[in-house]
């Protein structure tokens, strides 16, 4: 029983069944009343009493969205280590995505490398496999029935038809190459 899994940035991760995680946005949810007791802060004088009170304000803001990432997280890695033997996900440099202009925010906020962290020791506590794709390998690209690569496609695309004649949702057909590869990887 193995599973494959996408990161996708909107969705957390799509699987290789078609379904998607749609993890809560926690961070943007905060955004607004972040912003409000920052900009309450900054316009306090430093090293006063009310100042420091503030500080822990926005302090107290920033726990609360981590540790909601933080539960939500666990509950998803928790489940999927219950419910499969084998899961493959692709190794892909988040820290390079985490700083770019398009994509940072969204990043940071989804937090899919601790994610893949709490996957791999929640697995090995069970006796199970979690296996890393390389991130060079063309999973988006490749129809996952035929084989073939698709070298004219962009991050823009979200559907493609190959020349097989199949119809492949990005996010799907990649999760599904990786879980293939993923299992050949397994001795």
């Amino acid at each position: 029983r193995a599973l494959g899994l996408d990161y996708s940035s909107p969705h957390f991760y799509v699987d290789s069944q078609g379904v998607s995680a749609d993890m809560p946005h926690f961070y943007r949810e905060a955004e607004s009343r972040l912003a409000r007791e920052q900009r309450k802060l900054s316009l306090m004088k430093r090293g006063s009493a009310n100042y420091q009170r503030q500080r822990k304000k926005v302090a107290q803001c920033h726990e609360n969205v981590a540790n909601c990432r933080k539960d939500w997280l666990h509950k998803q890695s928790k489940r999927l280590a219950e419910q499969w033997d084998y899961i493959c996900v692709e190794d892909i440099n988040l820290q390079d995505m985490a700083g770019s202009r398009k994509f940072g925010k969204a990043t940071n906020d989804n937090g899919f490398g601790g994610f893949r962290l709490l996957l791999a020791y929640k697995m090995r506590d069970r006796g199970k496999i979690l296996v890393k794709i390389d991130k060079w390998f063309p999973s988006s690209k490749t129809c996952s029935i035929c084989g073939a690569v698709n070298q004219n496609l962009t991050l823009k695309d979200r559907e493609w038809l190959c020349t097989c004649g199949a119809n492949h949702d990005r996010d799907i057909n990649a999760a599904i190459n990786i879980r293939n590869f993923g299992i050949g990887m397994v001795p």
